[in-house]
Protein backbone atom coordinates (compact mmCIF):
# COMPACT_ATOMS: atom_id res chain seq x y z
CA UNK A 1 0.00 0.00 0.00
CA UNK A 2 3.01 2.57 0.70
CA UNK A 3 4.35 1.58 -2.72
CA UNK A 4 0.84 2.45 -4.05
CA UNK A 5 0.74 5.61 -2.50
CA UNK A 6 4.29 6.73 -3.45
CA UNK A 7 2.94 5.75 -7.22
CA UNK A 8 0.31 8.19 -6.86
CA UNK A 9 2.48 10.57 -5.24
CA UNK A 10 5.16 10.43 -8.12
CA UNK A 11 2.79 10.55 -10.74
CA UNK A 12 0.64 13.38 -10.01
CA UNK A 13 3.73 15.85 -8.82
CA UNK A 14 5.60 14.51 -11.87
CA UNK A 15 2.23 15.39 -13.98
CA UNK A 16 1.70 18.75 -12.43
CA UNK A 17 5.32 19.75 -13.16
CA UNK A 18 5.42 19.25 -16.90
CA UNK A 19 1.65 20.25 -17.78
CA UNK A 20 2.46 23.29 -18.78
CA UNK A 21 4.78 22.38 -21.59
CA UNK A 22 2.88 19.66 -22.58
CA UNK A 23 0.01 21.95 -23.64
CA UNK A 24 1.85 24.56 -24.73
CA UNK A 25 4.08 21.58 -27.11
CA UNK A 26 0.62 20.24 -27.77
CA UNK A 27 -1.46 23.81 -28.59
CA UNK A 28 -3.60 22.99 -25.69
CA UNK A 29 -3.38 25.44 -22.96
CA UNK A 30 -7.77 26.33 -23.13
CA UNK A 31 -7.72 22.50 -22.61
CA UNK A 32 -4.99 22.88 -19.44
CA UNK A 33 -7.84 22.96 -16.36
CA UNK A 34 -9.46 20.22 -18.27
CA UNK A 35 -6.52 17.93 -18.07
CA UNK A 36 -6.63 18.27 -13.96
CA UNK A 37 -10.67 18.11 -14.02
CA UNK A 38 -10.90 15.22 -15.98
CA UNK A 39 -9.10 12.34 -13.84
CA UNK A 40 -10.72 13.90 -11.19
CA UNK A 41 -14.40 13.35 -12.91
CA UNK A 42 -14.13 10.05 -14.31
CA UNK A 43 -11.89 9.16 -10.91
CA UNK A 44 -16.02 9.71 -9.45
CA UNK A 45 -17.24 6.36 -11.75
CA UNK A 46 -14.13 4.42 -10.84
CA UNK A 47 -14.72 5.01 -6.98
CA UNK A 48 -18.34 4.24 -7.17
CA UNK A 49 -17.96 0.71 -9.06
CA UNK A 50 -15.17 -0.07 -6.61
CA UNK A 51 -17.06 0.79 -3.49
CA UNK A 52 -20.22 -1.48 -4.12
CA UNK A 53 -17.97 -4.12 -6.20
CA UNK A 54 -15.69 -3.83 -2.76
CA UNK A 55 -18.61 -4.28 -0.26
CA UNK A 56 -19.94 -7.43 -2.44
CA UNK A 57 -16.57 -8.90 -2.72
CA UNK A 58 -13.41 -7.34 -1.14
CA UNK A 59 -11.14 -5.35 -2.22
CA UNK A 60 -8.39 -7.52 -3.78
CA UNK A 61 -10.10 -7.35 -7.30
CA UNK A 62 -10.80 -3.84 -7.46
CA UNK A 63 -7.55 -3.02 -6.59
CA UNK A 64 -5.72 -5.08 -9.46
CA UNK A 65 -8.25 -4.04 -11.71
CA UNK A 66 -7.79 -0.11 -10.96
CA UNK A 67 -3.87 -0.40 -11.30
CA UNK A 68 -4.72 -1.54 -14.72
CA UNK A 69 -6.43 0.88 -16.05
CA UNK A 70 -4.69 3.65 -14.23
CA UNK A 71 -1.14 2.03 -16.19
CA UNK A 72 -3.47 2.08 -19.86
CA UNK A 73 -4.18 5.31 -19.10
CA UNK A 74 -0.71 6.33 -18.58
CA UNK A 75 0.18 4.80 -22.02
CA UNK A 76 -2.39 6.98 -23.64
CA UNK A 77 -1.36 10.07 -22.18
CA UNK A 78 2.43 9.04 -22.88
CA UNK A 79 1.78 8.37 -26.85
CA UNK A 80 -0.84 11.29 -27.31
CA UNK A 81 -0.57 13.12 -30.90
CA UNK A 82 -2.95 15.62 -29.64
CA UNK A 83 -3.66 17.38 -26.04
CA UNK A 84 -7.55 16.02 -26.83
CA UNK A 85 -5.73 12.83 -26.81
CA UNK A 86 -4.10 13.36 -23.85
CA UNK A 87 -7.66 14.56 -21.72
CA UNK A 88 -8.94 10.92 -22.88
CA UNK A 89 -5.84 9.50 -21.31
CA UNK A 90 -6.43 11.29 -18.34
CA UNK A 91 -9.97 10.05 -17.88
CA UNK A 92 -9.00 6.81 -18.22
CA UNK A 93 -6.10 7.48 -16.03
CA UNK A 94 -9.16 8.98 -13.42
CA UNK A 95 -11.06 5.90 -13.60
CA UNK A 96 -8.17 3.85 -12.28
CA UNK A 97 -6.92 6.02 -9.83
CA UNK A 98 -10.28 6.67 -8.47
CA UNK A 99 -10.73 2.61 -7.87
CA UNK A 100 -7.16 2.31 -6.50
CA UNK A 101 -8.47 4.86 -3.27
CA UNK A 102 -11.05 3.93 -2.09
CA UNK A 103 -9.72 -0.04 -2.28
CA UNK A 104 -7.08 1.30 -0.18
CA UNK A 105 -9.57 2.94 2.07
CA UNK A 106 -11.81 -0.55 2.31
CA UNK A 107 -8.65 -2.37 2.69
CA UNK A 108 -7.28 -0.58 5.78
CA UNK A 109 -10.58 -1.21 7.52
CA UNK A 110 -10.67 -4.17 6.36
CA UNK A 111 -7.27 -5.67 7.45
CA UNK A 112 -6.34 -3.17 10.15
CA UNK A 113 -7.72 -2.60 14.04
CA UNK A 114 -8.45 0.45 14.90
CA UNK A 115 -5.51 1.00 17.21
CA UNK A 116 -3.24 0.43 14.49
CA UNK A 117 -5.02 2.52 11.86
CA UNK A 118 -2.92 5.79 13.02
CA UNK A 119 0.22 4.13 11.78
CA UNK A 120 -1.29 3.42 8.33
CA UNK A 121 -2.55 6.68 7.54
CA UNK A 122 0.86 7.89 8.63
CA UNK A 123 2.86 5.74 6.50
CA UNK A 124 0.50 7.05 3.76
CA UNK A 125 1.52 10.39 4.17
CA UNK A 126 4.89 9.03 4.62
CA UNK A 127 4.63 8.07 1.02
CA UNK A 128 4.53 11.17 -0.39
CA UNK A 129 7.73 12.65 0.86
CA UNK A 130 10.74 11.07 -1.15
CA UNK A 131 8.14 11.80 -4.58
CA UNK A 132 7.90 15.35 -3.03
CA UNK A 133 11.87 15.75 -3.00
CA UNK A 134 12.41 14.29 -6.11
CA UNK A 135 9.29 13.83 -8.36
CA UNK A 136 9.28 17.58 -9.70
CA UNK A 137 13.10 17.65 -9.89
CA UNK A 138 13.20 14.34 -11.81
CA UNK A 139 10.15 15.17 -13.69
CA UNK A 140 11.90 18.27 -15.09
CA UNK A 141 14.94 16.58 -16.07
CA UNK A 142 13.37 13.99 -18.03
CA UNK A 143 11.19 16.36 -19.82
CA UNK A 144 14.44 17.80 -20.77
CA UNK A 145 16.54 14.91 -21.76
CA UNK A 146 14.12 12.53 -23.45
CA UNK A 147 10.61 14.58 -23.36
CA UNK A 148 7.77 14.89 -21.76
CA UNK A 149 6.43 12.04 -22.87
CA UNK A 150 8.30 9.31 -20.88
CA UNK A 151 7.16 11.17 -17.73
CA UNK A 152 4.27 9.34 -18.31
CA UNK A 153 5.68 6.02 -19.66
CA UNK A 154 8.40 5.76 -17.24
CA UNK A 155 5.93 5.54 -14.33
CA UNK A 156 4.39 2.48 -16.08
CA UNK A 157 7.22 0.38 -14.52
CA UNK A 158 6.58 2.12 -11.21
CA UNK A 159 2.85 0.67 -10.91
CA UNK A 160 4.06 -2.39 -12.40
CA UNK A 161 6.18 -3.03 -9.23
CA UNK A 162 3.57 -1.90 -7.15
CA UNK A 163 1.10 -4.36 -8.72
CA UNK A 164 3.73 -7.04 -7.73
CA UNK A 165 4.62 -5.95 -3.92
CA UNK A 166 0.48 -6.15 -3.16
CA UNK A 167 -0.42 -8.45 -5.21
CA UNK A 168 0.77 -11.91 -2.70
CA UNK A 169 -1.24 -9.63 0.09
CA UNK A 170 -4.22 -9.98 -0.77
CA UNK A 171 -4.83 -13.80 -1.65
CA UNK A 172 -6.73 -15.41 0.86
CA UNK A 173 -8.50 -12.19 1.52
CA UNK A 174 -12.04 -13.10 2.75
CA UNK A 175 -15.02 -11.07 0.95
CA UNK A 176 -17.54 -9.21 3.55
CA UNK A 177 -20.44 -11.02 5.32
CA UNK A 178 -23.53 -11.08 3.33
CA UNK A 179 -25.67 -7.71 4.22
CA UNK A 180 -27.37 -5.11 2.44
CA UNK A 181 -25.41 -3.03 0.49
CA UNK A 182 -26.11 0.30 -1.94
CA UNK A 183 -27.92 -0.72 -5.02
CA UNK A 184 -24.61 -0.49 -7.78
CA UNK A 185 -26.17 0.06 -11.02
CA UNK A 186 -28.07 3.65 -9.92
CA UNK A 187 -25.22 4.95 -7.89
CA UNK A 188 -22.92 3.84 -11.36
CA UNK A 189 -25.81 5.88 -13.51
CA UNK A 190 -25.31 9.05 -11.20
CA UNK A 191 -21.17 8.34 -11.33
CA UNK A 192 -21.82 8.80 -14.73
CA UNK A 193 -23.38 11.28 -15.06
CA UNK A 194 -22.05 13.64 -12.24
CA UNK A 195 -18.50 12.75 -14.26
CA UNK A 196 -19.99 13.79 -17.69
CA UNK A 197 -21.58 17.11 -16.48
CA UNK A 198 -18.73 18.44 -14.80
CA UNK A 199 -16.49 18.02 -18.08
CA UNK A 200 -19.03 19.88 -19.99
CA UNK A 201 -19.42 22.94 -17.28
CA UNK A 202 -15.37 22.68 -18.34
CA UNK A 203 -16.34 22.78 -22.07
CA UNK A 204 -18.90 25.26 -22.60
CA UNK A 205 -18.61 27.07 -19.01
CA UNK A 206 -16.85 30.00 -21.12
CA UNK A 207 -19.27 30.18 -24.16
CA UNK A 208 -22.07 33.08 -24.85
CA UNK A 209 -25.14 33.37 -25.25
CA UNK A 210 -27.83 29.91 -25.47
CA UNK A 211 -24.86 27.72 -25.47
CA UNK A 212 -23.63 29.21 -21.81
CA UNK A 213 -27.05 27.88 -20.54
CA UNK A 214 -26.38 23.72 -20.95
CA UNK A 215 -23.42 24.97 -18.59
CA UNK A 216 -26.31 26.22 -15.97
CA UNK A 217 -28.43 22.75 -16.84
CA UNK A 218 -24.89 20.68 -16.55
CA UNK A 219 -24.24 22.01 -12.57
CA UNK A 220 -27.53 20.58 -12.15
CA UNK A 221 -26.80 17.77 -12.99
CA UNK A 222 -23.62 17.21 -10.83
CA UNK A 223 -25.08 19.01 -7.74
CA UNK A 224 -28.02 16.04 -8.72
CA UNK A 225 -25.68 13.93 -8.79
CA UNK A 226 -24.16 14.62 -5.64
CA UNK A 227 -27.29 14.70 -3.29
CA UNK A 228 -27.40 10.55 -4.62
CA UNK A 229 -23.79 9.84 -4.55
CA UNK A 230 -23.29 11.76 -0.38
CA UNK A 231 -24.92 10.66 2.74
CA UNK A 232 -27.86 13.06 3.13
CA UNK A 233 -26.95 16.23 4.72
CA UNK A 234 -23.54 16.68 3.02
CA UNK A 235 -24.48 19.50 0.73
CA UNK A 236 -25.24 21.54 3.43
CA UNK A 237 -22.94 20.01 5.63
CA UNK A 238 -25.33 19.23 8.01
CA UNK A 239 -23.80 18.25 11.83
CA UNK A 240 -21.71 15.16 11.80
CA UNK A 241 -20.30 12.98 8.80
CA UNK A 242 -22.13 15.05 6.39
CA UNK A 243 -20.13 18.42 7.42
CA UNK A 244 -16.93 16.13 7.47
CA UNK A 245 -17.88 14.94 4.04
CA UNK A 246 -18.55 18.44 2.53
CA UNK A 247 -15.31 19.50 4.44
CA UNK A 248 -13.23 16.94 2.99
CA UNK A 249 -15.27 18.21 -0.80
CA UNK A 250 -14.31 21.77 -0.68
CA UNK A 251 -10.90 21.45 1.31
CA UNK A 252 -9.64 19.43 -2.08
CA UNK A 253 -11.94 21.85 -4.40
CA UNK A 254 -10.09 24.91 -2.89
CA UNK A 255 -6.36 23.33 -3.09
CA UNK A 256 -6.65 21.31 -6.41
CA UNK A 257 -7.30 25.17 -8.05
CA UNK A 258 -3.96 26.54 -6.14
CA UNK A 259 -2.01 23.24 -7.20
CA UNK A 260 -3.38 22.94 -11.03
CA UNK A 261 -1.93 26.68 -11.67
CA UNK A 262 1.00 27.29 -9.60
CA UNK A 263 3.83 25.92 -11.55
CA UNK A 264 1.92 27.69 -13.78
CA UNK A 265 2.02 31.14 -12.66
CA UNK A 266 5.35 30.78 -11.50
CA UNK A 267 6.68 29.96 -15.14
CA UNK A 268 4.05 32.95 -16.28
CA UNK A 269 5.02 35.54 -14.30
CA UNK A 270 8.41 35.16 -12.84
CA UNK A 271 10.08 33.48 -15.99
CA UNK A 272 10.98 30.17 -13.72
CA UNK A 273 12.45 26.56 -15.07
CA UNK A 274 9.87 23.56 -14.81
CA UNK A 275 12.17 22.55 -12.22
CA UNK A 276 12.44 25.39 -10.34
CA UNK A 277 8.76 26.09 -10.12
CA UNK A 278 9.10 22.48 -9.17
CA UNK A 279 10.37 23.07 -5.78
CA UNK A 280 6.62 24.52 -4.81
CA UNK A 281 5.40 21.16 -4.76
CA UNK A 282 8.34 19.63 -3.50
CA UNK A 283 7.87 22.26 -0.42
CA UNK A 284 4.10 21.75 0.00
CA UNK A 285 4.77 17.86 -0.03
CA UNK A 286 6.81 17.85 3.04
CA UNK A 287 5.40 20.11 4.65
CA UNK A 288 1.95 18.12 4.36
CA UNK A 289 3.42 15.19 5.31
CA UNK A 290 5.07 16.98 8.37
CA UNK A 291 1.62 18.42 9.29
CA UNK A 292 -0.12 14.73 9.14
CA UNK A 293 2.70 13.41 11.68
CA UNK A 294 2.22 16.73 13.68
CA UNK A 295 -1.52 16.14 14.20
CA UNK A 296 -1.25 11.96 14.69
CA UNK A 297 1.39 12.28 17.26
CA UNK A 298 -1.23 15.01 19.25
CA UNK A 299 -4.09 12.85 19.27
CA UNK A 300 -6.87 13.86 21.30
CA UNK A 301 -5.48 16.72 22.31
CA UNK A 302 -6.01 18.28 19.20
CA UNK A 303 -10.12 17.65 18.84
CA UNK A 304 -11.00 16.47 15.52
CA UNK A 305 -13.11 20.18 14.90
CA UNK A 306 -10.16 21.68 16.01
CA UNK A 307 -7.78 19.53 13.69
CA UNK A 308 -10.06 20.43 10.66
CA UNK A 309 -10.88 24.38 11.81
CA UNK A 310 -7.42 25.03 12.04
CA UNK A 311 -6.27 23.01 8.80
CA UNK A 312 -9.20 25.06 7.16
CA UNK A 313 -8.16 28.41 8.17
CA UNK A 314 -4.68 27.56 7.30
CA UNK A 315 -5.64 26.42 3.84
CA UNK A 316 -7.62 29.73 3.21
CA UNK A 317 -4.98 31.49 4.97
CA UNK A 318 -2.54 30.35 2.03
CA UNK A 319 -4.70 31.21 -0.70
CA UNK A 320 -5.02 34.31 0.50
CA UNK A 321 -1.54 34.51 0.47
CA UNK A 322 -1.16 33.66 -3.27
CA UNK A 323 -3.51 36.42 -4.18
CA UNK A 324 -1.52 39.08 -2.40
CA UNK A 325 1.45 38.30 -4.06
CA UNK A 326 0.50 37.75 -7.52
CA UNK A 327 -1.61 40.49 -7.66
CA UNK A 328 1.37 42.74 -6.25
CA UNK A 329 4.26 40.82 -8.38
CA UNK A 330 6.02 39.97 -5.36
CA UNK A 331 8.73 38.00 -5.34
CA UNK A 332 8.17 34.64 -6.37
CA UNK A 333 9.38 32.77 -3.15
CA UNK A 334 6.33 34.58 -1.45
CA UNK A 335 4.08 32.65 -3.71
CA UNK A 336 5.88 29.61 -3.08
CA UNK A 337 5.72 29.83 0.88
CA UNK A 338 1.92 31.28 0.71
CA UNK A 339 1.60 27.86 -1.64
CA UNK A 340 3.31 26.06 0.92
CA UNK A 341 0.77 27.09 4.10
CA UNK A 342 -2.22 26.19 2.43
CA UNK A 343 -0.59 22.46 2.07
CA UNK A 344 0.68 22.49 5.95
CA UNK A 345 -3.37 23.00 6.38
CA UNK A 346 -4.05 20.04 4.29
CA UNK A 347 -1.95 18.16 6.23
CA UNK A 348 -3.26 18.82 9.58
CA UNK A 349 -7.13 18.83 8.78
CA UNK A 350 -7.35 16.44 5.54
CA UNK A 351 -6.66 13.28 7.17
CA UNK A 352 -8.99 13.48 9.87
CA UNK A 353 -12.08 13.21 7.29
CA UNK A 354 -10.55 9.89 6.14
CA UNK A 355 -10.68 8.52 10.06
CA UNK A 356 -13.66 9.75 10.67
CA UNK A 357 -15.31 7.73 8.00
CA UNK A 358 -14.19 4.58 8.98
CA UNK A 359 -15.05 5.40 12.10
CA UNK A 360 -18.91 5.43 11.58
CA UNK A 361 -18.55 2.55 9.06
CA UNK A 362 -19.38 -1.02 9.31
CA UNK A 363 -18.78 -3.84 7.10
CA UNK A 364 -21.46 -3.90 4.77
CA UNK A 365 -20.93 0.12 4.17
CA UNK A 366 -17.47 0.74 4.50
CA UNK A 367 -17.11 0.78 0.61
CA UNK A 368 -20.21 3.13 0.17
CA UNK A 369 -19.05 5.67 2.80
CA UNK A 370 -15.05 5.17 1.36
CA UNK A 371 -16.60 5.85 -2.44
CA UNK A 372 -18.42 8.77 -1.05
CA UNK A 373 -15.78 10.56 1.11
CA UNK A 374 -13.83 9.84 -2.28
CA UNK A 375 -16.70 11.25 -4.57
CA UNK A 376 -16.81 14.49 -2.80
CA UNK A 377 -13.14 14.98 -3.02
CA UNK A 378 -13.16 14.03 -6.43
CA UNK A 379 -16.01 16.01 -7.49
CA UNK A 380 -15.73 18.83 -5.40
CA UNK A 381 -11.84 19.09 -7.06
CA UNK A 382 -13.19 18.78 -10.60
CA UNK A 383 -15.74 21.18 -10.02
CA UNK A 384 -13.26 23.72 -9.19
CA UNK A 385 -10.83 23.05 -11.87
CA UNK A 386 -13.97 23.62 -14.58
CA UNK A 387 -14.91 26.84 -12.65
CA UNK A 388 -11.05 27.71 -12.55
CA UNK A 389 -11.05 27.14 -16.05
CA UNK A 390 -13.88 29.25 -16.86
CA UNK A 391 -12.65 32.53 -14.84
CA UNK A 392 -9.21 31.95 -16.59
CA UNK A 393 -10.96 32.23 -20.01
CA UNK A 394 -13.31 35.46 -18.92
CA UNK A 395 -10.32 36.86 -17.28
CA UNK A 396 -8.05 36.38 -20.46
CA UNK A 397 -10.93 38.13 -22.74
CA UNK A 398 -11.50 41.08 -20.00
CA UNK A 399 -7.53 41.70 -20.10
CA UNK A 400 -7.23 40.99 -16.67
CA UNK A 401 -4.65 38.73 -14.92
CA UNK A 402 -5.93 35.03 -15.09
CA UNK A 403 -4.17 33.62 -12.71
CA UNK A 404 -5.56 36.15 -9.97
CA UNK A 405 -8.95 35.58 -10.46
CA UNK A 406 -8.19 31.61 -10.01
CA UNK A 407 -6.61 31.85 -6.75
CA UNK A 408 -9.76 33.96 -5.64
CA UNK A 409 -11.77 31.46 -6.31
CA UNK A 410 -9.85 29.38 -4.00
CA UNK A 411 -10.02 31.97 -1.37
CA UNK A 412 -13.72 31.50 -1.45
CA UNK A 413 -13.43 27.66 -1.99
CA UNK A 414 -11.10 27.27 1.19
CA UNK A 415 -13.49 30.02 3.52
CA UNK A 416 -16.17 28.02 2.79
CA UNK A 417 -14.04 24.68 3.88
CA UNK A 418 -13.59 26.50 7.51
CA UNK A 419 -17.32 27.14 7.61
CA UNK A 420 -18.26 23.96 6.78
CA UNK A 421 -15.54 22.19 9.13
CA UNK A 422 -17.25 23.83 12.41
CA UNK A 423 -19.97 21.30 12.08
CA UNK A 424 -17.79 18.40 11.88
CA UNK A 425 -18.80 17.78 15.72
CA UNK A 426 -21.65 15.63 17.00
CA UNK A 427 -25.27 16.35 15.86
CA UNK A 428 -27.38 17.69 18.82
CA UNK A 429 -28.29 14.06 19.75
CA UNK A 430 -24.42 13.34 20.95
CA UNK A 431 -24.10 11.35 17.72
CA UNK A 432 -21.87 11.16 14.60
CA UNK A 433 -24.01 10.64 11.61
CA UNK A 434 -23.36 7.99 8.87
CA UNK A 435 -25.05 8.03 5.20
CA UNK A 436 -25.55 4.30 5.15
CA UNK A 437 -26.18 2.33 8.67
CA UNK A 438 -22.93 3.21 9.89
CA UNK A 439 -21.81 3.59 13.93
CA UNK A 440 -20.06 6.41 15.55
CA UNK A 441 -17.04 5.05 17.28
CA UNK A 442 -13.86 6.64 18.57
CA UNK A 443 -11.92 8.83 15.81
CA UNK A 444 -8.11 8.03 15.30
CA UNK A 445 -5.71 10.33 13.84
CA UNK A 446 -3.48 9.87 10.49
CA UNK A 447 -3.26 10.39 6.40
CA UNK A 448 -4.33 9.37 3.48
CA UNK A 449 -2.71 8.93 0.03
Amino acid sequence: MFALCALVAFEALAVTTVMPSVARELDGVSLYALSFGAPLASGVVGMVAAGAWSDRRGPAVPLLASLTLFTLGLVVCGTAPTMEILVAGRVVQGLGGGALTVGLYVLVGAIFPAQLQPAVFASFAAAWVLPSLFGPALAAAVAHAVGWRWVFLGATALAAAAASLVAPSLRGLAAPAPGEVTPARSRLAWAAVGGVAVLVVELVGSARGAVALVAVVALGAVLAALRRLLPPGALVARRGLPAVIATRGLMSASFFCAEAYIVFVLQDHWGLSAGRAGLALTGVGVVWAAASQVQSRLGERLSHVAAMSAGTGLLAGGTVGLVVVVGAAAHPALAVAAYVVAGAGMGLGYPRTSVAMLAASTERDRGFNSSALSVADSLGGALALSASGIAFAASERAGADPFLSVFVLAVALGVLAALAAARTGQDRSGHSRSGQAGQAGQISTGSVC
